[in-house]
Parts: C-alpha cells; structure tokens; sequence
C-alpha cells in the first residue's frame, strides 16, 4: 500500500465533482507531509509519469486544477473514466500493435524547411576534428 493509498480512498469517496482541499488537509488525509517538490506546479500537474501520488488521484478518477501554490490550496475535478484512463489506452493501442510508444509521438511538431539536408554535416571542418587532416582530400 503506497503513502499516498488513503487519498485515493478519500477521492474514491467522494459524490462532488469537485473537491476543495488543502494542501494540510492532504497530510492529514495521508497520515504524513508531503514532500518538498509539493511547492511547484509542476508537482501537481496531470502526467501520469510525474509522480506516485498523480496516479493515485487519477486512478481515483480525478485531476488536478486550480492549484495554487501560495495559498496551499487545490481543487480535484471529476473526469469521466475514458479520459481518466486515455493514457492507459494509448499504451495498450500501442502494445497490441507492437510499435515503440515514442513511434509518432512527435508527428506534426517537427518543421524541416524545404532544401535542408539532414545527411549534411553541421560542420564543415568535420574530417579535421575527427581525424585530424581534411576529409575532402582523402582517398578512398
């Protein structure tokens, strides 16, 4: 049973579709402090990978929204099971077509501006550095 087990069991509780807490509220509900990195946002954002205790509140079928950091203070909003889970689809998509997951997750974010040649080396003096003379003169 992971630290954070118990607000998962208090999210899963829950009728509301949002949920106020504190961030004190939170250790009481866990039974201990949080940790020091529960002072950036980043702590709390929705990526699943980010840490234990996000998959414990998206397993409960919630994400985070409106954290603020300075008021210690957040809200957990309901989300509907199909995206709560959306990540965890992608993922068994992926294994049952038995592709890399990182195949495609770049597409559409890369430009390469027309005439550039990727085969090119970025620097010219490249044969010089690597072997110590002028690639260009060398023979085969």
């Amino acid at each position: 049973m992971s630290k954070y087990a118990a607000l998962g069991d208090f999210l899963s509780k829950q009728r509301a579709g949002r949920v106020q807490v504190s961030f004190a509220e939170i250790e009481k509900i866990i039974g201990g402090k949080l940790p020091g990195s529960q002072r950036y946002p980043a702590w709390w954002s929705n990526n699943p990978m980010n840490n234990t205790m996000t998959r414990v509140w998206l397993d409960a079928g919630f994400q985070t929204e409106q954290v603020d950091i300075a008021g210690r203070k957040l809200v957990f909003r309901r989300v509907s099971a199909s995206s709560a889970n959306e990540g965890d689809l992608s993922a068994t998509k992926t294994k049952k077509s038995g592709q890399h997951p990182l195949i495609g997750c770049m597409k559409g974010t890369v430009y390469i501006p027309e005439g550039v040649d990727l085969t090119e080396p970025a620097d010219p003096e490249w044969g010089e550095i690597a072997y110590g003379r002028d690639a260009s003169k060398c023979s085969r």
